[in-house]
This record gives C-alpha cells, structure tokens and sequence, in this order.
C-alpha cells in the first residue's frame, strides 16, 4: 500500500479511507518505510561483512563448544562402562 502512494497511485487519505485507519496512521507508514528505505542505502557492505563474519564467529564458537561437549560425554561413557566390567 505504501508503495503504491509513493508510486502516485493513490493518496495517504485514500488508503485510510479505504483501510478506516486514519491519515496520521498512514503517513506514520510512509515516514516508517522511507526511514527503513534509507537506512537500507546507508549499510556498506563492510558493515555488513563484519557482521556476518561475527555471526560466523559465534556459530563455531558454538560448535566447538558442542563438540567438546559430546567428545566429554562419549568419555564418561566409556569409563563409566570400564568400571561397570570391572
């Protein structure tokens, strides 16, 4: 809908017209996607690299932590089976 008013289809008081929400509402829409449009201009794609590398970061920190996990667990297993046939 929002698009459509930036594209001159229709108008702030038409959509709220149409939708019974009230003009205020709409325009709170419109000034929503411009800032979200914005801001979408403004990320450079190194910020955007150092964020997926730190999620990457975090992800294998994450696996390695699951790992160490069932590499210890896996070991308390077998000595608990070693004690068991002793």
């Amino acid at each position: 809908v929002v698009m459509d008013i930036f594209k001159g289809k229709t108008t702030a008081a038409e959509v709220a017209r149409q939708y019974d929400l009230t003009v205020s509402e709409v325009e709170g829409w419109i000034d929503e996607a411009q800032r979200s449009m914005e801001n979408g201009f403004k990320a450079r794609p190194k910020d955007i690299r150092e964020q997926h590398e730190s999620e990457l970061r975090e992800t294998r920190e994450a696996l390695g932590e699951a790992h160490l996990q069932i590499y210890a667990l896996k070991k308390f297993k077998r000595l608990l089976d070693e004690d068991e046939n002793s």
